[in-house]
């Protein structure tokens, strides 16, 4: 494939262009791919974040959260940064999965680790998202949870293998802005009663408690292929792409945790306490499961919105981690990784379903240990191995950087990932 190593720092590196003027395609756009990116990033994550991060207060959690914010930023671009490389290699347009990339720059060690570990963390948030909806269907219609799950399950699975990527993409979208519509109604009626003196608080001892959920509010890099595959490989498009998506998620982040733990009615603490640190505890006792709380307090209106928040942002984050772990299923089994495929679309949606019936209450155990081990080893550590290998490995040095700062930077990301996993570790030994 040509290559515009001349060009890379004045004009987007564009792959399929590149392979034939005369190739019929269909290329994504930027707030397309934004939305799969906010999509995948805002699913399970910000129904749990309130409980997690309550006992650290809104202060220090909202630090955290932009701190992972820019984190994950530089993670998903190493990613993008590796894929191209790959494709260029390649000489194709087709997506390739993070195995591939593992298997080019890590060898086929690397690669085997990543498999499985990709596998394991996709099925557990899999498992994770089909459970909690098979528990909102039941609440919402009195379907048994197994008939919920299959429901939700068979839904948007089929949804996936059946419509074309283009317009996947634009339901995908549509969903994502009902998603937000749903979010700043349920966010602005349990903000009604916020008393600002709550946000005050920082108790940053408890802030490494909630730093796995943390990491895993901000998991997209699984659908960065599919990213660089839609926008063609375009390098300023896919920037953009993955900036909008990660902002966006992060904001809506803060906007509900400042609705939730400002609100008295949900954390309980007293409206008149004088000590913000007050309301820090009250929360942390009571916020054990918001989406409840919410229920509980509200009208006609937050019941409905409760609901829909909860089925949109599950829902969105499944359609994202399907097309992911199928793309990914079908570079393994090396088929075409086209949308009419079938096994790869049944190796990805069975095991979590049988999962979830048998554990319909697996929810917050599946999100712990996704976040706890999983996320920041491979959306972590692996992006790092493979663009140091790439870049300083001296075999196929990467064409274009598109994150600066070199060797420190790299080593700073290894650093903040090892720490978190090192600490889990500590902690399930009994250690810490």
């Amino acid at each position: 494939m040509a290559t515009a190593n001349a060009n890379t720092n004045t004009k987007p590196l564009r792959l399929w262009s590149s392979l034939s003027q005369d190739m019929k395609h269909q290329p994504g756009s930027v707030l397309g791919a934004a939305a799969l990116i906010t999509g995948t990033t805002v699913g399970a994550g910000i129904l749990a974040l309130p409980a997690v991060t309550a006992p650290a207060g809104f202060v220090a959690a909202s630090a955290t959260l932009g701190g992972f914010a820019l984190f994950s930023i530089v993670t998903g671009l190493l990613v993008v940064e590796v894929n191209i490389s790959t494709l260029q290699e390649l000489g194709s347009g087709k997506g390739v999965s993070l195995s591939s990339m593992a298997r080019r720059t890590l060898g086929n060690g690397g690669a085997t680790a990543v498999s499985a570990a990709y596998i394991l963390i996709h099925y557990s948030l899999l498992v994770a998202y089909i459970a909690k909806a098979g528990e909102t269907l039941n609440q919402l219609s009195g379907l048994p949870l197994a008939a919920g799950s299959i429901v939700f399950a068979a839904t948007l699975g089929g949804l996936c293998f059946a419509v074309r990527p283009a317009t996947l993409n634009n339901i995908n979208t549509f969903l994502v802005g009902l998603f937000v519509l749903s979010f700043l109604g349920l966010a602005g009626l349990t903000a009604a009663d916020m008393q600002p003196q709550q946000l005050a608080a920082a108790n940053w001892g408890a802030v490494p408690n909630a730093v796995p959920v943390i990491a895993l509010a901000f998991i997209y890099q699984n659908v960065v292929p599919v990213v660089v595959s839609n926008l063609e490989g375009n390098v300023v498009k896919i920037r953009r792409a993955v900036a909008l998506g990660v902002a966006f998620s992060w904001l809506m982040f803060e906007i509900w945790l400042a609705a939730v733990l400002g609100s008295p009615s949900l954390t309980g603490a007293a409206l008149s306490a004088a000590d913000p640190q007050a309301a820090v505890a009250a929360a942390a006792a009571n916020l054990a499961d918001p989406l409840a709380a919410l229920r509980d307090v509200g009208g006609p209106v937050v019941g409905p919105l409760t609901t829909a928040f909860t089925l949109l942002a599950v829902g969105t984050s499944f359609i994202a981690f399907v097309i992911g772990l199928s793309d990914f299923m079908a570079d393994a089994l090396q088929l075409p990784t086209g949308r009419r495929q079938a096994l790869p679309y049944v190796l990805t949606v069975v095991p979590p379903l049988a999962f979830a019936m048998a554990f319909p209450d697996v929810f917050y155990h599946a999100l712990d240990f996704a976040g706890s081990y999983g996320v920041l080893t491979l959306f972590g550590l692996i992006p790092v191995a493979m663009c140091w290998s790439e870049r300083y490995g001296g075999t196929s040095p990467s064409r274009q950087q598109l994150v600066p700062g070199g060797r420190p930077l790299l080593l700073a990301v290894a650093a903040t990932a090892g720490g978190v996993i090192g600490r889990e570790l500590l902690i399930a030994t009994g250690q810490l």
